[in-house]
């Protein structure tokens, strides 16, 4: 079987059997607490139909009655610091269902407005994270030339790092926050600031929904804007940076099993390059001239042009050397084909630059990417 589709079989495998596993972890934890939460519940609708002699169907309407006045506890939401609230909350997926359209009209309007609006907000916010990442990689190379550090580079790593300690930072002062001016357990504010910053948006916990806050107290309204819309922006950036990780990775697996089905066990090429030999075996380029391995710091796998490679921005790249073997000649070399010619620095990384360019001979057409295809040749 083809490793492509070995490898997404795997992953198909490996969500599932997440899924299975998550699935038994709440078992244990939720179900026996729903249980007893479900018998309690039961037995208060009991004793207050015993108490106020309420007929079971007027139990159902008063039921009914109470759960359609939850919205309303925070004061009209149609108005414009509610209406802008719910907005935001369907053009960034958080999707709380605190406040749902009514009216056949308001129903067809959102439908519209989610349609052009989510990728509206899901591009600004994509590139608003590239933005502050770029940023945060500014500030470093500043910090760092301040303190005369050799090495000025920001690598990936440490960006992300960065990123996550920022969404860190944000989760533990919004719940700090929440929990003061909603009255909720810190645990249970942190909670809400995760499931909505994560636009998982349960809805079991939303903020603004009480005492008339969105007419009585527009400061808080705008802090809780403000918190969606920056933590939603810091979150991206993190995961801008894990997409781009995952997707070096997976391009590595990708490209290794190409060249690994291009050419077969036992196959090997040999191609004179100014009377040096380069031997290529399954996909692998050796030369007869003295080796020196990329080093974790240089290798680069990720050939995207996301991020501005001449600003230094991500120059090393993924550290992913041990990935993919690579390897450099000591001394300047020239590939000299029949109509290009590639001079190669020993200090020259092969991957500064955004564009993909082929460099053809009679047997060996090497890529940009730092991967190898060549002709056939059985000896």
């Amino acid at each position: 079987m083809d490793k492509q589709n070995v490898r997404t079989l795997s992953l198909i495998v490996c969500c599932f059997t997440y899924l299975l596993v998550g699935a038994a972890v709440f078992d244990a934890f939720e179900s026996e607490a729903a249980v007893e939460t479900a018998k309690l519940l039961m037995e208060k609708e009991r004793q207050l139909q015993e108490k106020y002699n309420i007929t079971a169907e007027d139990l159902k309407e008063i039921r009914q009655i109470v759960i359609k006045m939850v919205p309303y506890r925070a004061g009209t939401q149609w108005k414009f610091a509610g209406a802008f609230y719910f907005a935001l909350t369907v053009v960034a997926v958080i999707g709380y269902g605190h406040s749902t359209p009514k009216t056949i009209g308001g129903k067809i309007f959102c439908m519209f407005y989610a349609v052009s609006g989510i990728p509206l907000c899901m591009v600004m916010f994509q590139s608003v994270g590239e933005r502050l990442n770029i940023f945060i990689t500014f500030v470093l190379r500043d910090i760092k030339k301040g303190l005369k550090l050799k090495n000025i580079e920001v690598s990936q790593s440490t960006l992300l790092l960065i990123t996550l300690n920022m969404s860190s930072v944000v989760l533990a002062a919004g719940a700090a926050i929440f929990s003061y001016y909603e009255g909720w357990e810190y645990i249970d504010a942190f909670y809400y600031c995760f499931i909505t910053l994560t636009t998982i948006g349960f809805g079991d916990y939303v903020a603004l929904q009480k005492d008339n806050m969105l007419s009585r107290n527009p400061d808080y309204v705008a802090f809780t804007i403000i918190f969606i819309v920056f933590g939603l922006t810091v979150l991206s950036a993190a995961m801008n940076l894990l997409v781009l990780r995952f997707l070096a990775i997976n391009v590595v697996a990708e490209q290794c099993g190409d060249t690994d089905a291009a050419v077969a066990p036992g196959t090997v090429t040999v191609v004179h390059v100014d009377d040096d030999e380069v031997i290529t075996t399954n996909g692998l380029v050796v030369s007869a001239a003295e080796e020196v391995p990329e080093t974790a710091d240089r290798a680069s796998v990720c050939s995207c042009s996301c991020y501005n490679l001449r600003s230094g921005i991500f120059r090393n790249g993924p550290r992913l050397a041990e990935d993919l073997p690579m390897f450099r000649r000591a001394s300047p070399g020239i590939f000299s084909g029949s109509q290009t010619e590639y001079r190669r620095d020993k200090q020259q990384n092969l991957l500064e630059t955004e564009d993909r360019v082929n460099f053809t001979s009679d047997n060996i057409l090497l890529s940009w990417g730092g991967y190898v295809r060549t002709k056939r040749a059985s000896i």
